[in-house]
């Protein structure tokens, strides 16, 4: 990372610009170590390294952007020219222009996550010898493993924000991330295995649900199960959703429709603010910390837009409550910054992302809710899927457990999922006191990647399955 500090650097190019814009100032310095292994090889050993200073001016009504790689007051200052004389000439083209931001309290101070020194003060060596014998280990849990392979990344963030009007801060976080992959084969068919972790915080987070070697086991043990494993029944029925599944429910079919710039744009969930979008059992929030376990993926104190980045309860008790806000959004309906402002790399203009999405946990535990199960199905394991402005999703999940008079029975292959999100979420019945974050590896896409997590309890709803043939 950058050795010069770049604190008296944009304070003074910011005092010594002399306009009366709004201007802010986000220097950003990303750092990305990996390792990747297939096949007892080192497939890929890299480390990347991103720096420099993002300028946002806010002119005559619009903002104009610029960027610099390089820490010095001069360059800034002419990045913050650049960014001016773009906002001016694009400002003819606008007809709802925009105010200068209202005054809020905005963050001044060092904000630092736990884990930073810990984990960039350690050798790669010793990640890549976990990540060699993590591959080696899943791949031989069984002969009808065909081959594995696993992964590690972490990346280091240094941000500063100074904006004109006030905020100076200082962030620091770390976030490594686990991942390892089996494919099983046995009369010419295949079935796939995975297990991955990602958390913000030193190496040993990593390792609080599971040691490397459960890892191993869990994504050799399910690629090899799921090879005899029969198919579900399709149609619409109760469906026991895992926290991972919970997580990508809430991530990707409620949390982007909620994202005031797809609001803005027309998404199902624009004019619903004080109507009911749930069961009253559902509690669903967004937030910069990481809530009822530690480590969530997506945490961060600071947005980019220097605001603090507080918790937004979305749904409480199936009210819609709030949508995600950054400064100018919030300003235009009228309510305080969420903190949900966030750039990936410093040459990147600042948008309405999440952090940590979750619902909140209930007071069942899940024997319990299982039991209260007549026929339903079990599922868990995101594989992919999708879901649109409408909150319409069809999520492919991997494993699937029938549920009959409130016993759990034997494995079954993944379904299908699908469902308006509003809609399954007004059948909620159950939802467990258990809580997981589940959904901190890899990344989210917005036109730029962003790190997040999601995450909750066990929740039991209806929805349609897809089965075999289905």
């Amino acid at each position: 990372m950058v050795s010069t500090d770049p604190r008296p650097i944009l304070h003074d190019a910011l005092r010594l610009d002399g306009g009366d814009d709004h201007v802010e100032l986000r220097y950003h310095a990303k750092r990305t170590r990996s390792v990747s292994v297939e096949g007892g090889r080192v497939d890929q050993a890299k480390v990347s390294e991103h720096t420099g200073v993002g300028v946002r001016v806010l002119s005559q009504g619009t903002f104009g952007f610029a960027s610099t790689d390089q820490l010095e007051v001069g360059a800034i200052r002419r990045a913050i020219e650049t960014a001016r004389a773009a906002a001016r000439a694009s400002a003819s083209a606008r007809k709802d222009k925009l105010a200068p931001p209202p005054h809020v309290q905005l963050a001044v101070g060092q904000f630092d996550a736990p884990g930073f020194l810990e984990l960039s003060e350690a050798s790669i060596d010793e990640r890549l010898k976990l990540v060699l014998e993590l591959e080696a280990h899943a791949r031989k849990q069984s002969t009808k493993i065909v081959s594995a392979s696993s992964g590690y990344t972490e990346i280091f963030e240094e941000k500063g924000i100074v904006t004109s009007d006030g905020a100076s801060a200082w962030t620091r976080v770390a976030r490594p991330e686990l991942r390892v992959m089996t494919v099983a084969q046995d009369a010419g068919e295949l079935q796939r295995g995975a297990r991955s972790v990602g958390v913000t915080g030193a190496w040993d987070c990593l390792f609080r649900g599971a040691s490397a070697d459960e890892l191993g086991d869990g994504a050799a043990r399910m690629a090899v199960d799921l090879l005899s494993a029969p198919y579900p029944e399709g149609g619409r029925q109760k469906v026991l959703l895992s926290p991972s599944i919970v997580g990508l429910l809430t991530h990707e079919a409620v949390g982007h429709t909620v994202e005031a710039d797809f609001v803005e744009a027309g998404s199902c969930a624009r004019g619903r603010i004080g109507t009911r979008v749930a069961s009253d059992l559902v509690t669903l929030c967004d937030s910069g910390a990481s809530e009822f376990a530690d480590g969530a993926g997506g945490t961060l104190d600071v947005d980019d837009e220097g605001v603090r980045a507080k918790r937004v309860t979305i749904i409480e008790n199936g009210i819609l409550k709030s949508y995600l806000h950054d400064r100018h959004t919030a300003a235009r309906e009228g309510v305080a910054p969420t903190g949900n402002s966030r750039a990936w790399e410093y040459d990147d203009e600042p948008l309405i992302r999440m952090r940590n999405t979750y619902i909140a946990p209930g007071e069942q535990d899940l024997d319990e809710i299982i039991a209260g199960i007549s026929d339903g199905l079990m599922v868990d394991g995101p594989k992919n899927g999708q879901a649109d402005a409408n909150g319409e999703f069809m999520f492919g999940t991997l494993q699937a457990w029938p549920i009959k008079n409130g016993k759990k029975g034997e494995l079954q292959r993944g379904v299908n999922i699908s469902g308006m999100a509003f809609e399954v979420l007004g059948t909620v019945d159950a939802v467990s006191r258990d809580f997981r974050w589940d959904l901190g590896s890899g990344f989210c896409g917005k036109g730029q990647p962003a790190k997040v997590d999601a995450g909750g309890p066990w929740l039991s709803c209806k929805m349609l399955v897809g089965g075999r043939g289905q």
